[in-house]
């Protein structure tokens, strides 16, 4: 059995993983790889030995299994300080693996993506990096783990200042960070197939929702509160919601703005002719209809123009320059809307604090798509409301005016 240090590459995102492997190389690990991987760190000039060259075994099923063999996964489970692990890696002529770095198969870009069928896009499940994730992060103590590319550099600092070794803190945040890699992968996966069955039950016995850190915000609800902000990941598309907002100008968003621009939004939304919201502290003071946005603004403005200072306010239409110069009157957080012409975001740029955002959808009407609420221990969860009640009987002596009927539905 060899005594070298030895580390499975095997990445979808080859992003710095040349520079990487060399840099192991130096430090006295010998690389194992697989398919692409392999051909890049060949090109790159790293000494590589092919998965296939370790197994004895060739790719088969058009690359669907490659990695999985006892070769690989005994050299990957074995602990090493169990004499029968040791006996066996010695009997089966098994080299143990010390590092792993692997990436998945980008299944949630491609269904985002809506570029092929179902048949190609299960080709984009990943079997055996998952597996390969798992077995590592399982044998942490003996097994470092890498899914993430951000890692390379501190992975490499402190092997160099501790001889070619990762401290067991390091192994276990790295192991962590594998399972809930592939927990989110799994999730999305899972969402996939739960979006289009057919079921009449629409709420399963198990749901994995999966959530992808997209920043850190200065503070929460209230300024000793720490907050961040994530995205859900599934098989909706990845330009949806609030939390893909585009921001043109102005400051950070905060936790609170985050809460009042998604009350805004869906409000706005179910309108189709020109509507404007205004909220403050999460509740509409505000909400109007008109033939133009600034008709539409100076009516939502007018329930309430007090409140409406320091406010969000939404449309549902693209904001013009006209808009704009009403709205540049008062002091406002963020505006958000699906389109801004020229003449309005010139306004807006004579505030550069204030918060402009894009989002060009509208609320997404899947069947699939849930509200969720926390309670302690566990969530609320329902349908959307997405009806609109147009049903009315008149039991009053005097029927409504085709005006008062208007008003009622707004």
């Amino acid at each position: 059995m060899s005594a070298k240090k030895r580390a499975l590459i095997s990445v979808t995102d080859k992003a710095g993983v040349v520079e990487f492997a060399h840099e192991l190389v130096q430090q006295g690990f010998e690389i194992i790889s697989t398919g692409g991987t392999s051909k890049k760190l060949v090109q790159g000039e790293v000494p590589t030995r092919d998965v296939q060259d370790i197994t004895g075994f060739p790719e088969i099923l058009d690359g669907r299994v490659k990695t999985l063999h006892p070769k690989i996964f005994g050299a990957l489970l074995a602990i090493r300080e169990n004499p029968r692990h040791q006996k066996d890696l010695t009997t089966h002529a098994i080299d143990a693996i010390d590092l792993v770095v692997v990436n998945l198969y980008p299944f949630e870009k491609v269904v985002a993506d809506h570029a092929l069928d179902e048949k190609e896009l299960l080709e984009y499940i990943d079997i055996g990096g998952v597996t390969l994730l798992r077995a590592a992060a399982k044998n942490f103590q003996d097994v470092a783990i890498i899914c993430d590319p951000a890692d390379y550099p501190k992975v490499l600092t402190e092997l160099a200042q501790n001889k070619g070794k990762l401290s067991i803190e390091t192994r276990r945040r790295l192991a962590g960070k594998a399972f809930a890699h592939t927990a989110r992968y799994d999730a999305v996966i899972s969402s996939y197939f739960r979006e289009r069955s057919s079921e009449a039950d629409i709420f399963p016995d198990e749901m994995t929702v999966g959530l992808k850190k997209v920043q850190s915000l200065r503070y929460g609800e209230n300024p000793h509160q720490k907050a961040a902000l994530y995205q859900e990941t599934g098989a909706r598309s990845v330009d949806w919601g609030i939390v893909t907002a585009k921001k043109l100008q102005g400051k950070e968003l905060s936790y609170n703005n985050y809460l009042d621009l998604e009350s805004a939004w869906n409000l706005v939304n179910e309108f189709s002719e020109n509507a404007c919201v205004i909220v403050k502290h999460n509740t509409p003071s505000g909400v109007a209809q008109a033939a133009r946005p600034v008709e539409a603004y100076r009516a939502a403005l007018a329930c309430d123009p007090v409140s409406a200072f320091g406010g969000i306010v939404a449309f549902n239409k693209e904001v013009d320059g006209e808009t704009a110069e009403e709205m540049a009157k008062i002091f406002l957080e963020c505006i958000i809307a699906p389109g801004f012409r020229p003449e309005a975001m010139e306004v807006f740029k004579k505030k550069e604090n204030l918060r402009v955002l894009q989002l060009p959808g509208r609320i997404n009407s899947a069947a699939r798509e849930f509200d969720v609420r926390r309670v302690s221990g566990g969530l609320l969860v329902q349908e959307k409301d997405l009806g609109v009640t147009t049903e009315m009987r008149v039991v009053t002596k005097r029927a409504p005016s085709p005006e008062e009927i208007a008003s009622l539905e707004f």
